[in-house]
């Protein structure tokens, strides 16, 4: 069965569309597609395996490879000092895990915000980084790093805002009693599910975000290293790392919404071979946790590394 054939029958079982970019990052002339359908092989010097990866999809919070990328840059030109703190107070939490959960005041540095960010994804650390990083910039990193379909628009707190807004809530505790008594059809056409009016990309582009970060190229060797270290610690590991044996090292930043399962990340090997990979998952049900789903993202992310390797 050709590599195409065996990730859409693991996406199948799992009952979920996906699209999925894999490629070898020190590969010659890498972004050259492999037809989904035929088996993963050189072409043009290149080597990866795609599915669906030039649809544009919405990304959530794989957007913070992007403003921690940005802020690693500015702290390697001395535009930012990392170590500047920031009082992290009621009015600045956002939903979701880290700094939302405090119930106090809490003052970290400019550096630990990039962490929890990274670590577990936390909306309230990337909101304040991207205040002082600058939201402008970010859609101006994407296109010199050549992301021409890649859109950002405004951070999490303009997610959330956008979401309580469509839904005629006020506060998050309002949504979270409004939100499940709506109809899946009136959710799916909210703005934040449609990649024309939310932040977006393809999952052939956020590969090539992930190549250029690993081959140093997407600024200083030392800015590079800053993001590769902090994808590193991420620790969520149900999704891609899942798909992969012990003694391969996987990076990675996740995205989820509800019925949207989504990460990029690297997967590198003992013997030096490094795969940056994009796995974006559409389910019909609009849960957040679907445990096979992950393991299927995962599954689908070692058969195409695999395929590349020959293995």
């Amino acid at each position: 069965m050709a590599v195409g054939e065996l990730i859409e029958d693991i996406f199948g079982r799992a009952g979920v569309t996906a699209s999925l970019h894999v490629v070898d990052i020190d590969a010659a002339g890498a972004g050259d597609q492999v037809p989904a359908s035929g088996a993963a092989r050189p072409v043009g010097g290149g080597r990866e395996v795609a599915l669906r990866a030039d649809e544009q999809v919405v990304i959530a919070s794989i957007f913070k490879i992007l403003l921690v990328l940005e802020f690693a840059r500015q702290v390697d030109a001395g535009q930012l000092d990392p170590t500047e703190r920031v009082l992290v107070n009621a009015a600045d939490r956002l939903g979701g895990w880290g700094l939302a959960g405090c119930a106090d005041d809490a003052e970290v540095s400019l550096r630990d915000l990039a962490y929890f960010a990274m670590s577990v994804s936390d909306n309230t650390a990337a909101d304040l980084l991207l205040r002082r990083v600058g939201a402008d910039l970010l859609p101006m990193l994407a296109a010199e790093l050549g992301l021409a379909r890649t859109r950002i628009v405004g951070g999490p707190r303009e997610l959330v805002e956008m979401m309580l807004t469509d839904v005629g809530a006020r506060t998050e505790a309002e949504f979270a009693r409004i939100f499940p008594t709506l109809p899946a059809e009136r959710i799916r056409a909210m703005p934040v599910f449609d990649p024309q009016r939310t932040t977006s990309s393809t999952a052939r582009e956020i590969t090539r975000l992930l190549g250029l970060i690993w081959r140093d190229e997407a600024g200083t060797a030392p800015a590079c290293a800053m993001v590769r270290g902090w994808m590193a610690r991420q620790l969520f590991w149900t999704r891609l790392a899942a798909g992969f044996p012990p003694g391969v090292r996987v990076a990675g930043k996740t995205g989820t919404l509800p019925g949207l399962h989504l990460e990029a990340g690297v997967a590198e090997y003992p013997d030096g071979g490094r795969y940056a990979i994009a796995v974006f998952a559409r389910t019909d049900e609009l849960a957040t946790r679907r445990i096979e789903v992950d393991l299927a993202m995962g599954e689908a992310a070692r058969v195409a590394v695999e395929a590349l390797r020959g293995e």
